[in-house]
């Protein structure tokens, strides 16, 4: 699994460019009467960097979106490593879904326009996110 997650974390790397978009509903789901704990998640060792990555990718989707670059379907990149990554694995998904957002709405919440400083912002978190990806396929890759 992490062979496949590694390969998803590169493509981005690769494809850092380009725009990003992401939407996710929770969903309630009925409770089932358990005794084992629900919350399976297991912590993978470049969590953290996933993390800030999903938050990076959030903020130049805004970014990118708003000034109006040309982009490609971030999206379904980020489905397949949402789905690569957190198979099965609820509250790790709505950690890197919860990123996202987070990185998203950071920059809606200062820029309604795009100006030189927002696509400042944007080539600098791009060329953050680039290195990260690559760090993290460097080092758990096989």
């Amino acid at each position: 699994m992490i062979r496949r997650t590694v390969t998803t974390i590169s493509l981005l790397g690769l494809l850092l460019a380009p725009g990003f978009a992401l939407a996710q509903q929770k969903k309630e789901q009925p409770q089932a009467q358990q005794t084992a704990p629900v919350n399976q998640d297991k912590a993978a060792p470049y969590d953290q960097q996933l993390i800030r990555l999903a938050e990076i990718l959030g903020s130049v989707h805004y970014l990118r979106t708003l000034c109006g670059a040309p982009g490609s379907d971030w999206r379904a990149t980020m489905q397949k490593l949402l789905d690569t990554e957190t198979a099965n694995e609820p509250s790790r998904r709505e950690r890197l879904t919860a990123s996202f957002n987070r990185g998203y709405r950071s920059f809606a919440a200062v820029h309604t326009t795009c100006t030189p400083a927002a696509r400042l912002a944007e080539e600098r978190y791009r060329a953050e996110g680039a290195t990260l990806a690559a760090e993290i396929a460097a080092r758990y890759g096989n």
